[in-house]
């Protein structure tokens, strides 16, 4: 009994030391691999009730997991889309098989640690090993919609189209321009000054609005009084705007509006300092400045300037480039120097992730030892945030592996060593009947 037990825990030690090397072979093996996490192997002994003044031996039993939670060094790249969690959490991907063009709802979620994402032939940031980055797909206006976190339903695929083309329309205009104070004055000629400011409207083509300023000229002394006049190109010339402008000529406010009068267009905004005409396109907000300060309108001296005039927009532009930024939003940069908001990523977070089942290409699958999932914005709450032009290298210490291995080595060959000597001791027994 007390022999034969002791040749089952020397087996049972062999192949607790074979388990042990496979892990470290595993290892050392993937000590170049980005993002791959060490497999580690632990002994437990098993003991069995022995009478009294006998003793068997229980052997080893051996149980290996994968270290999750163990992060890499980050490594800097040249590829804006290599992306890598910096501290807890990590980002949704799914399998390539999964993600088609007709195929908008089922993703099975992954997680992983790290990944290079680079645009596949449908756009999809993809992996080599065909892993797809999830994330929110962001509105119209670059906002990011409310969906649930305890759930994957609202991630989809990110897809980057490089020839894809965006509109970026005019909504807002800012005018600084002095107007002559001489052409208010009694005996003036009464010119109309004129201005044309370019707009796109939302398909990205170019128009224009012409505005005109009609001094009114007294009989006598200063009328301080303008009419401003806007035509808009796509609507044909109609005037989408008549303003009457009132300026000051009291000490210490000389120069600067007094009142703003509409008579077609919206009212004037006087907390903003602004007016707002709607041209072909939709509604455009024109700031003319703060009743009683400086900036904007003015009328000063003999000379008619238009010091400046601002808007935003731009022309029909391609997609240049892809970025995540540490928040995980996804920005798509235009040649006309629009950038867009796209998607977000957020970061996956639970509770043991050495609970997660390990699958291929460093990627893991939520299991209920590893809790219910959350998902996070990046950089809120316990997770880190997202580093681009980066990966996470192996998580392996190839020192570390090459000193277990001798252990192991070393364990394995003594045991192997009380196999020979229990064959021996049996083999002696046999010899006792001759």
């Amino acid at each position: 009994m007390t022999i034969s037990s002791s040749l089952n825990a020397s087996v049972a030690g062999l192949a607790s030391n074979a388990s042990r090397l496979a892990t470290i072979s595993d290892n050392i093996a993937n000590s170049s691999t980005y993002g791959y996490k060490r497999a580690e192997a632990d002994f437990h002994s098993m003991v069995i009730d022995s009478g009294k003044g006998t003793y068997a031996a229980g052997g080893v039993r051996v149980t290996t997991q994968r270290l999750i939670d163990e992060r890499g060094p980050l490594v800097s790249t040249s590829n804006p889309t290599d992306l890598a969690v910096r501290g807890s959490g990590m980002l949704p991907v799914t399998e390539g098989s999964a993600v088609g063009i007709g195929n908008t709802t089922d993703f099975p979620m992954r997680l992983s640690t790290t990944g290079s994402f680079r645009a596949d032939a449908d756009g999809f940031l993809t992996t080599e090993s065909g892993l797809v980055l999830l994330g929110w797909p962001a509105n119209p206006d670059g906002s990011i919609p409310t969906l649930p976190r305890d759930s994957s339903g609202g991630l989809e695929p990110v897809r980057v189209d490089t020839n894809q083309f965006v509109s970026d329309p005019t909504t807002a205009i800012q005018l600084s321009v002095n107007l002559p104070a001489t052409e208010t004055a009694a005996g003036a000629t009464g010119d109309t000054e004129s201005l044309s400011v370019e707009y796109f409207d939302n398909l990205g083509i170019a128009e224009n609005l012409s505005v005109s300023f009609v001094p009114t000229v007294p009989a006598t002394g200063s009328s301080n009084t303008w009419t401003m006049l806007i035509e808009d190109s796509a609507s044909g010339g109609a005037v989408v705007g008549n303003y009457t402008l009132q300026f000051d000529d009291t000490p210490g406010l000389g120069g600067r509006l007094l009142s703003v009068t509409d008579a077609v267009g919206d009212p004037y905004d006087a907390a903003d300092g602004t007016i707002t005409v709607a041209v072909d396109g939709g509604d455009v907000s024109i700031g003319i400045g703060v009743l009683g300060e400086a900036g904007g309108l003015s009328q000063l001296s003999d000379a008619f300037a238009p010091v400046s005039v601002t808007k935003d927009g731009s022309p029909v532009g391609n997609m240049t480039s892809v970025e995540v930024d540490a928040n995980g939003f996804v920005h798509a940069f235009f040649d006309t120097g629009v950038s867009r908001t796209i998607y977000q990523v957020p970061i996956v977070d639970v509770p043991n992730e050495n609970g997660l089942v390990t699958q291929d290409h460093q990627s893991y699958t939520v299991t209920p030892e590893s809790g219910p999932f959350y998902l996070w914005d990046a950089g809120d709450g316990p997770t880190g945030d997202i580093v681009s032009y980066a990966r996470e290298e192996s998580a392996t210490d190839v020192a570390g592996e090459l000193t277990q291995l001798i252990q192991t080595q070393r364990a394995y060959s003594s045991n192997a060593k009380v196999i020979q000597t229990v064959d021996e001791m049996l083999q002696e027994t046999t010899n006792i009947k001759r």
